[in-house]
């Protein structure tokens, strides 16, 4: 499945994975699914569902201390 993945603030990917799942993304950038939400048309998708949409955006989380 081809799928576009926006990270937003660092660019958009173009991935072509078999059967993937939305965590499979994640992994394919080097990303940590502690560190990121996935949505999709907007609202958060869990990380274990197979990936249903050809457009994903990835948002890094922001940690402060």
């Amino acid at each position: 499945m081809q799928v576009t993945v926006d990270v937003k603030g660092e660019g958009t990917h173009e991935l072509d994975l078999p059967d993937p799942t939305y965590a499979d993304l994640l992994r394919e950038l080097d990303l940590s699914p502690h560190e990121v939400s996935v949505l999709v048309d907007g609202r958060p998708v869990p990380e274990d569902q197979p990936v249903a949409s050809a457009e994903v955006t990835v948002l890094r989380l922001i940690k402060g201390g």
